[in-house]
Order: structure tokens, then C-alpha cells, then sequence
């Protein structure tokens, strides 16, 4: 039976939040854990969470042909919601997360439970935005004034309300480090406070399927009463490469693609084994991005120098093709995915230019298209997402790769089971 049809014999529940394109709470769906809210600022992250609850709705339901219509544009956004009960879509909420608003978000999250006839709320999961926390993020000014460095006092509210039995909060590793390890040391007291136990590790993408390294601190918090640790996650062989991901799709230009497309080839091990081509005949957002001639220049140079193991750095690059005055920092700024093994971290910047996520086949020197990305992340072909491109590329680049986080909520899900 694939994974993402297996129900818990005990469904146990949890709310997401700052959840952004749902990549987090997708692998817990898929483990039959039942999402009470979502809670989201981003608007057309929002309809992309909709979309995807009302895909679980219908094939749940044996009527996932009305998904693949409206994947091939056959029928309107409207019409697919209509095809599912407003108790579901409901669960997604458009909403900032402030101390000014949280107990009308409590609010309606309570609603939507008792809609759904839901006594309890068992699990909370998000990662809270984390710019501030990073590496670049840093060199900004009065950092440490950063608004979003308290976002996890938010996040705790929601635990102190609704008491689950366990969370799990997702972050950039720069957490363990920032504020002279300042702010990680916060984090883990405050949870602790409040009644948590707090355990935390840091996960590489890679180990659980998805061909990208990237690591994130996952940290776990259970009710001290019960007493569990961090869960038991089986890392699993990965021998395959990012070649596995663009082997079968349509090979575009610049600027090129269309909304829905017909696969270019067959499908291989690495697609299969992770469902990654789940049975769908056509292909969505396999679409690329123009560019300028300056920078389709450089592109070619960045990957003929690849095909010799090397990468390029900016201040090396003909006198004529240098347009920025910086040439001291960010000289990796043109970055060729590696074919050849894992391809590098994905991230939201890649919303605002392609340059760090070139494709490595020069007849087609572009940067990857937005189904491309997708998949670096492990995102099935069925995940439909909305929006203009630049806020799909976002969404895709901010989130958590499913694949990562089918494997944290299996972990937890043998812990639930022994409650």
C-alpha cells in the first residue's frame, strides 16, 4: 500500500504552524495524522495548502480523476474546492501569527475542531521563519532586533493553550549558534518551562530520499510525564543522483514550458521508490524562467567549467560578463546542480533569480524549472501549487522537504503508538 494512504487505527491530530506550502504536514498526512489547522501568512501558500488538502480529500474519497482534472486545467480552482467539504478546507487559515491575534486564532482552530468533531488537539509542528537565524541573515543590522527571533515564544502559547503531547519545530542549524548560542539556549528553556522535554538532532535531508543536501535542526518536545526521547528516524540508503530527477522530463530554453506537459521519458528507480511519479500521465509547472544574454553567458561558462569538476567564482569570469561592483563576497553566486551526485540546499532565494540553481545540461542552459525544484525537495508531481511563479519558486525554496518529513512523523508515529 504506498505511504500516503496509510491511516493511523488511532488518528491522532495535529495543528501546523508558519506553515508555509505544507511540506512539513504532508508527511504526517501521509501518515494519518489528521491536520485541525493550518495557519499561514502567505496568501497563495494558502490556496497551494487548499489544493493539496482537497488531493487527500479525493483519493481518500475514490475520486481522485476530479484532482488530475483540475491538474490538466479541465475544470477551476473553484470548482475542485467545491468537491470538498468546507470542514476541510476551513482547517487553512490566512493569518499573521502576533500576540495580537493568537486567541482569535485559537478561535478558529477550535471551530474547525469541532467541526471536524475533534476532542483534542495530540501534536503541533512548524518552524517558525528563520532568516534571522541564519548565516547571511547575521550580517544585517540590529539583528537582534529582529521580531522573528521571539517567534518561538508565539509557538509556545499555542503549547501552553492546547497542551499536545508532542511538538515538533523545524529550523535552520544556525539556531544552535546565533546570539553566541543565546537564542537555542532560550528556545530549549522556555519549552522546558512549560512542561517539555526537550530533545533535538540535526537531520540531512539526503538520508531520507531526497537528493539534496540539507540540514536542519529538529528539535522534539514531549510532555515530561511521558517521557519518550527523540524518535527513532531510519536513514535509508540514497545511491541515486539528481541526473534521476530531470531524466524524464521535456528538455526547455530559457523562458520556456507550459503549465502542463507530457513526461519525455520513462520513469526510473529514484521516482518510483519514492512515488515521486505517482502514476500521474502529465507533468505541471515544468517551467522555466527567461534569461539575458549576459547571464545565459555565464551560465554556459559555469557549465563547461562543472564538466571539469570545478566551479566558477564571479571574479574570474570575462571582464565583459562582471556587472556587479561586489567581488569579494557571494563569488559562488552561479552555482550548476550537480548531476553527478546531491544537488546543494535549496532555498527561498531562489524566488529572485535562477542563478544558483543552473541546470547542468548546456544544450538546455537554463536554470531549473519550478517542477524541477519541486522535486529537488521531493515534492510528488501530484503537489499542485499556486501562485505567480516567483511565490511558487518561495514556497518551494522555504519548505520542508516532504520526504524528511515523512520519515520524522513515522519516528513519531511508532512513539504515538505506544501511548
Amino acid at each position: 500500500m504506498p505511504y500516503y494512504k496509510l491511516i493511523m487505527s488511532s488518528p491522532k491530530t495535529f495543528i501546523d504552524l508558519f506553515a508555509g506550502a505544507s511540506g512539513l504536514s504532508e508527511g504526517f498526512v501521509r501518515n494519518g495524522f489528521i491536520p485541525v489547522g493550518h495557519i499561514e501568512l502567505d496568501s497563495e501558500a494558502c490556496y497551494t495548502i487548499k489544493t493539496r488538502m482537497a488531493f487527500h480529500y479525493l483519493e481518500k474519497n475514490n475520486s481522485i480523476e476530479e484532482y488530475y482534472k483540475y491538474q490538466k486545467g479541465e475544470i477551476s480552482r473553484e470548482q475542485l474546492y467545491s468537491l470538498v467539504p468546507d470542514n476541510i478546507l476551513n482547517t487553512v487559515i490566512n493569518a499573521k501569527i502576533s500576540r495580537y491575534n493568537i486567541h482569535r486564532l485559537f478561535k478558529q482552530i477550535n471551530l474547525c475542531a469541532r467541526q471536524q468533531d475533534i476532542k483534542k488537539i495530540d501534536m503541533i509542528v512548524g518552524g517558525p521563519p528563520c532568516q534571522s537565524y541564519s548565516l547571511i541573515g547575521r550580517h544585517k543590522k540590529d539583528i537582534h532586533k529582529d521580531p522573528r527571533n521571539t517567534l518561538y515564544l508565539l509557538y509556545g502559547k499555542f503549547l501552553k493553550y492546547y497542551k499536545p503531547k508532542v511538538f515538533v519545530f523545524e529550523n535552520v542549524l544556525g539556531l544552535l549558534s546565533a546570539g553566541n548560542k543565546r537564542f537555542f539556549q532560550n528556545v530549549c528553556r522556555y519549552y522546558r518551562k512549560i512542561g517539555y522535554e526537550i530533545f533535538h538532532k540535526v537531520l540531512n535531508a539526503s538520508d531520507y530520499g531526497v537528493l539534496q543536501e540539507r540540514r536542519r535542526l529538529i528539535i522534539v518536545g514531549w510532555q515530561k510525564k511521558i517521557g519518550f526521547g527523540f524518535p527513532d528516524i531510519k536513514k535509508i540508503s540514497n545511491t541515486w543522483t539528481t541526473a534521476s530527477i530531470f531524466s524524464d522530463l521535456p528538455k526547455l530554453k530559457a523562458g520556456e514550458g507550459n503549465m502542463v506537459a507530457i513526461y519525455a521519458g520513462p520513469s526510473n528507480d529514484y521516482l518510483d521508490y519514492h512515488e515521486i511519479r505517482n502514476g500521474v500521465n502529465i507533468i505541471t509547472h515544468h517551467i522555466t524562467r527567461p534569461h539575458n544574454l549576459n547571464d545565459l553567458s555565464i551560465y554556459r561558462i559555469a557549465i563547461k567549467t562543472f564538466q571539469r569538476g570545478k566551479r566558477i567564482k564571479y571574479n574570474t569570469l570575462p571582464v565583459r560578463l562582471i556587472t556587479r561592483k561586489n567581488l569579494t563576497s557571494f563569488l559562488d553566486r552561479y552555482k550548476v546542480v550537480n548531476d553527478k551526485g546531491l544537488s546543494h540546499t535549496v532555498i527561498a532565494h531562489i524566488a529572485k533569480d535562477g542563478h544558483y540553481y543552473i541546470h547542468p545540461d548546456i544544450e538546455q542552459c537554463r536554470s531549473v524549472s519550478v517542477r524541477e525544484a519541486a522535486r529537488i525537495q521531493s515534492f510528488p508531481d501530484d503537489y499542485y501549487f499556486e501562485g505567480s511563479r516567483s511565490s511558487i519558486f518561495r514556497q518551494i525554496g522555504n519548505a520542508v522537504p516532504p520526504l524528511l518529513s515523512y520519515a520524522i512523523a513515522k519516528g513519531i508515529k511508532k512513539q504515538m503508538g505506544q501511548l
